[in-house]
């Protein structure tokens, strides 16, 4: 089994926090955000994860660092990494025929803006699956179409009448991708685009047209990482799952507290020091940070800052940020200061 992950994207609905780190890589519940997706598909699939493709944009933006942590989860999972450079933004499809030496046999493509919880075997009988999840309004989201089979008949964007309240949530499987290869390359070479873009979707209905059978595989739990109100929640609702999950070391043992108060759950890494703080429930603090004199609760803080005389509240606050004052619901990029 291959694991696909186009994550070329900048993030731009969640700066100022993705401005010096990408979107994949920032930290939810004390792991970045690709990690953990990754993670939890390979727990998923149950079985052997031969290769873990990602593809990056410019090498500017995603660097050696970049390139390094990546390998290292690969290597974790027993995975060999290869990594794709997407050079223009011309959509899903054009990203994943980026890693074209890479699209053979079972793989899962999984774009790395979303985290999820789940359940369920592969439908064996399936040449794709699709995960979805149900959702209240699916007039927002793009949709599957059934037939009486429950096989996927027809992919849906935000429609006007009701088709089904399964929305796609960007992770799919395919018994072999080399199929999706040679429509995708197909709609290359005749130059399909839909919004300026190649997409994934023309590709998967030329499948659908060859008789392809899709399926759906539900997940209990859809996580965005969007926006910053959204990454808060998302974090707030996997600390929740961890802490349910008896998840141990969510409060690293260097962590220093002095008269200070953690209120689970919560992370709290390496070499962090609260010094007369309160600090909880659903906060994530990132190593080297300090807190003092403060109270801090559903907020998210990265790594190597210093955070003074703060009521904090659904706060997300970045890398190397000094910040002393009294606003409540802010949002903080990497290397400001504010005091």
């Amino acid at each position: 089994m291959k694991i696909i992950v186009p994550m070329a994207g900048r993030g731009s609905r969640l700066r100022p926090h993705s401005l010096t780190v990408p979107k994949p890589l920032i930290p939810v519940a004390g792991q970045p955000i690709v990690h953990r997706l990754v993670k939890d598909i390979a727990k998923v699939l149950k079985q052997p994860i031969e290769e873990i493709a990602f593809v990056l944009g410019d090498p500017a933006w995603f660097g050696d660092d970049v390139v390094e942590s990546l390998k290292s989860l690969a290597e974790n999972l027993g995975a060999k990494a290869s990594i794709y450079r997407q050079d223009k933004p011309l959509g899903t499809g054009h990203a994943i025929m980026c890693a074209e030496p890479s699209l053979s046999g079972p793989a899962v493509i999984a774009y790395a803006d979303t985290l999820i919880r789940a359940e369920f075997d592969l439908d064996p009988a399936a040449d794709s699956v699709i995960w979805t999840k149900q959702v209240k309004n699916p007039e927002a989201y793009g949709v599957v179409k059934l037939n009486d089979n429950q096989e996927i008949v027809e992919l849906v964007e935000k429609p006007e009448s009701f088709v089904s309240d399964q929305a796609v949530i960007g992770i799919y499987y395919f018994k072999d991708v080399a199929v999706l290869k040679g429509k995708l390359q197909e709609i290359l070479d005749e130059n399909i685009m839909n919004g300026g873009e190649y997409q994934i979707n023309d590709g998967i209905k030329r499948m659908m047209a060859d008789g392809k059978v899709f399926k759906t595989g539900t997940v209990d739990e859809w996580m965005d990482c969007g926006n910053k109100a959204i990454t808060i929640e998302t974090n707030q609702r996997m600390l929740g799952f961890l802490k349910a999950d008896g998840e141990e070391q969510l409060v690293a043992t260097s962590a220093k507290l002095e008269n200070s108060n953690i209120i689970e759950p919560c992370f709290i890494g390496e070499n962090v020091v609260l010094k007369d703080a309160t600090v909880g429930p659903f906060v994530s603090i990132g190593n080297n940070t300090v807190i003092e004199n403060s109270t801090i609760k559903n907020s998210l803080i990265q790594t190597n800052s210093t955070i003074k005389n703060a009521n904090l509240d659904n706060a997300m606050i970045g890398n190397h940020v000094k910040y002393d004052g009294d606003f409540t619901s802010i949002s903080i990029g990497d290397y400001s200061v504010l005091e």
